[in-house]
Order: C-alpha cells, then sequence, then structure tokens
C-alpha cells in the first residue's frame, strides 16, 4: 500500500497541484492565481473591463510569456497604451519578468454577479466571535478571523 494512502493527515496546500491539474489543465496554477488576484492587480476599473484568458510562454521557458486578455471595446485603446505599466505590475505581482506582452481580445467581458450585503451580527454573535478571538495575540491576525468568523456567521445556509 502506497505511503498516499495511509489515512496520514495531509495539509490541502500538498495536495492541490496535483488535484487541480487537470482543471486547469495547460494553463497552469498561475494563471489561476493570476485570475483569482485580477482586481487587485490592474484595478477595480480595469478588472471590471478585462479579463485573463490565457497565459502561455515560449517552449521550455517560464518567462517572456503573452498574456491573452479579453478586452471590453470602449476601453481597449486604453489597455494598449497602458500596455507597459500594466507589464510591470502582472509581472510585480510574479515577482520576475513572467510577461513579455500582451495580446488583446476584442469581446465583451462578462460581468460578475454583485454580492448581497451579508446581514449585520446579532450582539450576541458578535460578543462570543470577540471572545473566541481575543487570545490571538496578532492585531492583524485577529482582525482577519473576526472577519472570517462573521462570514461564516452570516452565510445563508441551504
Amino acid at each position: 500500500m502506497s505511503d498516499e494512502r495511509r489515512g496520514r493527515v495531509r495539509t490541502v496546500g500538498t495536495i492541490l497541484p496535483r488535484v487541480s491539474a487537470k482543471v486547469l489543465g495547460k494553463r497552469g496554477l498561475g494563471e489561476a492565481q493570476l485570475a483569482q488576484h485580477w482586481a487587485e492587480i490592474v484595478g477595480e476599473r480595469l478588472a471590471s473591463a478585462t479579463s485573463p484568458e490565457r497565459l502561455s510562454f515560449p517552449r521550455g521557458e517560464r518567462s517572456e510569456g503573452t498574456l491573452r486578455l479579453r478586452v471590453t471595446p470602449g476601453i481597449a485603446l486604453e489597455v494598449q497604451h497602458s500596455e507597459p505599466a500594466l507589464l510591470e505590475r502582472i509581472n510585480g505581482f510574479f515577482g520576475y519578468r513572467a510577461l513579455g506582452r500582451l495580446v488583446l481580445s476584442q469581446n465583451w467581458v462578462p460581468r460578475q454577479p454583485a454580492r448581497l450585503p451579508a446581514r449585520p451580527l446579532k450582539p450576541e454573535e458578535n460578543e462570543a466571535l470577540e471572545r473566541r478571538v481575543a487570545s490571538v495575540g496578532d492585531e492583524s491576525l485577529r482582525r482577519s478571523l473576526k472577519r472570517f468568523g462573521a462570514a461564516i456567521l452570516t452565510a445563508k445556509r441551504k
């Protein structure tokens, strides 16, 4: 019996690349991270009118790649003129010169559905959450845990 099947506890991060490889195919994990953080990289305004479609590299290389970008027709010229700045921001996200150029594809970018605001926490829920995170020493971690707990408490359950 292989070591993987012995019931040993493993973190999701150790098995995620193997599980997601089939789903991501040739596009790779880098593109999934790029798509996930797209609004943070290019800003909300550009993110609403652009969408990364495909990331490709020269054979055997992981630098000087090409990003195919879907762009709403009304903003395509602006994106084309700001290509050097966009490449700098995207390469900054990767931490090295991953991209050398953008290829624009003018097409409508699907809008992301608007999220409904979560209901406010009840006073007793807020107090219970405060008690649970009070022992965390790091202030930013405590705030993050509190936001996460509030999201769980206010999520609609099916």
